[in-house]
């Protein structure tokens, strides 16, 4: 797919995030201004947080003015915010060309000694939807319209945070899309969001989840990207995984795991697989035994998940006969992965009662495709 750039959605006026200091500089330079209101403006927008251009009551107000005339603060619309019993926190979005996006806000069970959770994660979108056809995910009904931008990508960031009286504390790229078809614009939010100006997170609390984009894999590696890398595995054989997720019929079962070798020797940064269990799919004794072997090419843990029934997208073929485990054989094939010396962390089904669980993203609040 074409990149995606901020000028192409943005025509009439660019936006202000999704910037460096270093372009900011520019900015500045455009309007007379030192390099040090660069970072004065990197540090209102992304450490204060503020809203538009007249809260940076540092910078001179004809400068405010200039800025608010030439520049949009903000390219995203919140259409509905949608909350679960468990506390996690759905958010629709529109986007200044009309596209719609959810974001979600996930807190974790366990609580700190003052009630608020340990770890806050926001699950960010990189596409309007998806090209891939993963037969599990809701995203998949919903026809690829374009890459997100780096300051769509952001924003969802910054609102979210705006919704929580707590501080975010880790952010995965598992929304809607796969971030490794939009790679630029992903990294470069990460430069954002880790750069220490902007005091948001640090690398080793962001997690790119991936279907299996071997060139994103090799350039994560190659650039010494200190981000998690999360490969969405949820089959132990090529025929398997290929009528699970088409991409593998492209990247298959080797070619992955010579990938994830490489990652590794590159990074020395251990991998997490996902495994979505699917009912006398891929829950058997053989799958348990070859998930162990291929998981340990690599320094790493398996997450397993429950499956989240996508029936609202009306299904067809096999997305629409995937049925989850049993409780009971979900809990004996993560035993015995253990019994196979296999680190396995259980993904639980936030937000499973208002579709933002893990697979669910398909705005099942306000079709608008």
């Amino acid at each position: 797919m074409k990149h995606i750039t901020e000028e192409t959605i943005f025509v009439e006026r660019p936006t202000i995030k999704g910037m460096l200091p270093a372009e900011l500089e520019l900015v500045c330079q455009q309007f007379g201004q030192p390099k040090y209101r660069a970072l004065q403006l990197f540090d209102w927008i992304y450490n204060k947080k503020v809203r538009s251009f007249s809260a940076m009551n540092n910078l001179p107000a004809d400068v405010r003015e200039q800025l608010t005339q030439a520049y949009l603060f903000e390219v995203l619309t919140l259409h509905t915010t949608t909350q679960s019993t468990d506390g996690t926190k759905k958010f629709l979005f529109t986007t200044i060309d009309g596209k719609s996006i959810e974001t979600v806000l996930i807190p974790s069970e366990m609580l700190e000694d003052d009630g608020s959770p340990r770890r806050l994660t926001v699950c960010i979108s990189t596409q309007v939807g998806c090209p891939l056809h993963c037969q599990f995910c809701a995203t998949a009904s919903i026809k690829l319209k374009r890459n997100l931008t780096t300051a769509e990508i952001i924003e969802q960031f910054l609102i979210a945070q705006q919704h929580s009286e707590h501080p975010i504390t880790n952010l995965v790229f598992m929304g809607m899309g796969e971030p490794m078809l939009n790679y630029e614009n992903v990294m470069k939010s990460v430069d954002i969001l880790t750069h220490p100006k902007a005091e948001l997170l640090t690398s080793k609390r962001i997690t790119l989840s991936t279907a299996g984009i071997i060139e994103g894999i090799h350039r994560m590696a190659d650039e010494g990207r200190s981000i998690k890398l999360a490969l969405s595995l949820h089959a132990t054989t090529d025929g398997m995984r290929s009528s699970l997720m088409p991409i593998n019929k492209k990247h298959n079962l080797r070619a992955l795991g010579d990938a994830l070798e490489y990652y590794y020797r590159k990074t020395h940064i251990p991998v997490t697989f996902e495994y979505i269990l699917f009912d006398q799919f891929n829950d058997s004794d053989e799958d348990i035994k070859r998930l162990a072997k291929f998981t340990r090419r690599v320094p790493s843990k398996v997450n397993v998940i429950p499956f989240h029934p996508i029936d609202f997208t009306n299904p067809e073929g096999l997305a629409a006969e995937l049925r989850p485990t049993t409780f009971e054989k979900f809990q004996l094939f993560i035993a015995a992965l253990r019994r196979h010396d296999v680190t396995v962390m259980i993904r639980t089904s936030s937000g499973k009662d208002i579709a933002a669980a893990c697979g669910q993203l398909a705005l099942h609040t306000h079709q608008d495709a």
